[in-house]
């Protein structure tokens, strides 16, 4: 079975999405299609966690404005939508991705690193993307959406410290020196997401300039999978 066909989703699975529970459906069927083991799984699941828990709080009431939080869930989770359908169909994801499917499979690699690699891909670029896409979609402008962005991500950093906790191997595994302890202590959601509301406010400001703003996400993209791959460092 050739490489990429062996980790491509279901039939039906590719296309648009129109509501989080489009989302968590596509999520899903990418779940029982991957082993777990997989890299690309280990943050799927992560990332279905976050969306289940957001599409919870949307049900609840706990946002002042649905429609913007939704909204800005769908676009966000798009791009990482896309770059799964773009990876499997033999494509060139964005660089910042580049990095989790490459490694998905090395056995020096452990489940924390896939996680935070996958957060820092969808953090670290697509989110300032996902914050203008919204601003276009609804005609508004990123203050606008401010405090939507900070409420959910208060809830992305309170879930990132639940992930730490599951997937960092115990005491008796993991010692002082061990290089996950730097690798996971060197990179922070909460930096991660106010670099991305920088970053969306500037691609707000360039969008009359699109030879600029490409250059800028460009630019914010290859930094991703830097990072990214820094993050995948094996350790063992």
């Amino acid at each position: 079975m050739d490489r990429i066909e062996q980790f491509a989703p279901p039939a039906g699975t590719a296309g648009t999405t129109t509501d989080v529970g489009g989302v968590i459906e596509r999520m899903r069927g990418f779940r029982s299609h991957w082993p777990p083991g997989d890299g690309v799984a280990v943050f799927n699941e992560v990332y279905l966690t976050v969306t289940e828990t957001l599409g919870r709080h949307l049900s609840d009431g706990a946002f002042r404005d649905r429609e913007a939080v939704s909204t800005l869930d769908v676009r966000f989770a798009e791009r990482y939508l896309a770059a799964v359908d773009t990876a499997v169909s033999g494509g060139l994801p964005p660089e910042c991705w580049r990095p989790l499917f490459q490694y998905r499979l090395h056995p020096g690699v452990r489940p924390l690193q896939f996680a935070l690699a996958g957060i820092n891909a969808h953090i670290g670029h697509d989110l300032a993307l996902a914050v203008v896409d919204t601003c276009r979609t609804l005609g508004c402008a990123p203050v606008d959406l401010e405090e939507e962005f900070e409420r959910v991500g208060d809830l992305l950093v309170m879930l990132e410290e639940q992930i730490r906790e599951d997937l960092m191997p115990g005491p008796d595994l993991l010692q002082v020196a061990d290089p996950l302890t730097h690798l996971a202590g060197a990179w922070s959601l909460e930096r991660a997401r106010d670099a991305s509301w920088s970053a969306a406010r500037m691609l707000w400001r360039l969008r009359g300039a699109p030879p600029l703003a490409e250059e800028f996400r460009s630019r914010m993209d290859a930094g991703a999978g830097l990072v990214g791959r820094f993050l995948l460092t094996p350790c063992r």
